[in-house]
């Protein structure tokens, strides 16, 4: 039976509201719209983040990184990488070219080569614009909560312009990072493809998340995995692509010790003794 009651003034805004809401659902950015995004990205996170500001470390990792990206062809973004005063291993990428590597993650690396995977992978969600998507899929999460909230009268009209904001700060990124199976996969294979192009030894990037693997089962699990399911198949990938695909002879595994010396700066730069392990010593295995 149809109701002759009248709508009231207050359900009528909420039911308008929740039209708009709905239509306003956050489609994913143009390059344009990520390039600005970057830009804002890069000034929030020298306000919010506490940046390593160090021009002979800033200059090794940005020249590793511009080596990966040179190695994978004319891009859309200009890339920025940024070594973020942090002992977590973590490295975490940012829509528009964004790169943020962790002191912990540099100090940890046994040679180049793990240091460039990492980096390679992290690059290659750039490239696949993996941030920009996962925000845009964290910022529609956000929205159909909001809706489901306004349909109870809960929120008010502020609510469009509080989804439209989720997720798009700094503080924010670990929750951008979280990709999906198949964007990690296919970060996963940029990586083993592109490294060998830019004269690194694509097997530190295997070695690496190994290492990573083994610490994820101690209490403290490494950051940079928390985010990144199915590590053991995507090492089981890795290792399958370099027996079918194997690299050429002569790649960089080690710098003949300029990592070695980037770590010591590091620890001393941050009031910490350098302490280097014997078998990282410079020039020892370099090849």
């Amino acid at each position: 039976m149809k109701s002759d009651k009248p709508i009231s003034r207050t359900a009528g805004i909420s039911l308008l509201a929740l039209a708009v809401l709905a239509l306003a659902c956050v489609s994913m950015p143009t390059v344009e719209q990520e390039r600005r995004m970057a830009r804002d990205i890069s000034q929030q996170a020298r306000r919010e983040m506490h940046m390593l500001k160090d021009e002979v470390v800033e200059r090794y990792i940005t020249d590793i990184g511009n080596a990966i990206v040179s190695a994978a062809g004319p891009q859309v973004f200009d890339f920025e990488f940024s070594v973020v005063e942090n002992d977590e291993l973590n490295a975490m990428a940012a829509p528009g070219g964004n790169v943020f590597i962790h002191t912990g993650l540099i100090l940890q690396v046994r040679n180049v080569s793990e240091l460039a995977g990492v980096m390679a992978h992290e690059i290659a969600h750039v490239v696949k614009r993996h941030p920009a998507e996962s925000m845009t899929r964290a910022q529609n999460q956000q929205l159909l909560r909001t809706i489901a909230i306004m349909g109870t009268g809960v929120v008010g009209g502020s609510s469009a312009q509080m989804a439209a904001e989720a997720l798009t700060g700094v503080s924010a990124l670990a929750y951008i990072n979280r990709f999906s199976r198949e964007n990690e996969r296919e970060a996963d294979e940029f990586a083993l493809r592109v490294l060998p192009r830019a004269g690194y030894d694509p097997e530190g990037m295997v070695t690496m998340f190994e290492t990573l693997q083994q610490r994820a089962g101690s209490s403290r699990s490494p950051v940079f995995l928390s985010s990144h399911p199915s590590t053991a198949e995507r090492f089981t990938k890795a290792r399958r692509y370099l027996a079918m695909n194997p690299p050429p002879p002569g790649l960089r595994r080690t710098d003949g010790g300029r990592l070695e010396i980037i770590q010591c700066r590091i620890y001393l730069l941050t009031g910490r003794q350098c302490d280097i392990p014997p078998s990282a010593e410079p020039g020892r295995g370099a090849r």
